[in-house]
C-alpha cells in the first residue's frame, strides 16, 4: 500500500456520484481555490461513517468559503450513497469506487485490525490536494468523531 505525502502528485480519478453523474478530480481542482479535500470512508449508513459525513456537511459552508470543495469516497454502489445522501441530507458529493482502483492509488485501501482480526478494507484517510494537483496535506487512520474539527484547525481555519 502507498501512502500520500505532501508535495507528491495526486492521482487523478473519475467516479459516479450519488446522483449518476460524473465526477472527477481535474474538471474540481480548477474551481476550489485552496483545493478538494477527499475523505475515504468503509460505508455508508454505518455509525462512525454517518457521524463523519455528518460533520462534514454541517462545517462544509466554512470550508467552502475558505476555497475547499469536499468529497467522499467508499466502495459503496451508487444506490446505497444515493439513500445515504437523501437520509442525511448531505450536501457534498459521495462517489462510488467499487473496484478500489482510487482506494488504492491513494492508500486507503490495505490491511486493517479490529477487535483482534486482520482483514482488507478501508482506511480511513483525508487528503487535501491543492489546486495545481499536489497532495497539500494526507491524514491515514483517522478517527471518525472529531476528524472535520482537526481537519479545520490543521487547514488553519477557526
Amino acid at each position: 500500500m502507498n501512502r500520500l505525502s505532501p508535495g507528491d502528485k495526486a492521482p487523478d480519478f473519475t467516479l459516479t456520484a450519488a446522483d449518476g453523474s460524473s465526477w472527477s478530480l481535474a474538471d474540481h481542482l480548477a474551481e476550489a481555490t485552496n483545493g478538494v479535500i477527499v475523505y475515504f470512508y468503509p460505508a455508508a449508513g454505518t455509525p462512525g461513517c454517518t457521524k463523519q459525513a455528518c460533520d462534514f456537511r454541517d462545517n462544509l459552508a466554512s470550508l467552502t468559503s475558505h476555497g475547499y470543495a469536499v468529497v467522499g469516497v467508499s466502495p459503496d454502489s451508487v444506490e446505497a450513497l444515493a439513500g445515504f445522501v437523501e437520509k442525511e441530507s448531505l450536501t457534498f458529493p459521495l462517489l462510488s469506487d467499487p473496484e478500489h482502483a482510487t482506494l488504492e492509488a491513494y492508500g486507503a485501501w490495505g490491511e486493517k485490525k479490529n477487535y483482534g482480526r486482520t482483514y482488507t478494507g478501508v482506511i480511513r484517510s483525508t487528503v487535501v490536494i491543492a489546486p495545481e494537483g499536489s497532495v497539500a496535506l494526507a491524514q491515514y487512520n483517522v478517527k471518525a468523531s472529531g476528524h472535520v474539527t482537526k481537519l479545520r484547525r490543521d487547514l488553519g481555519i477557526d
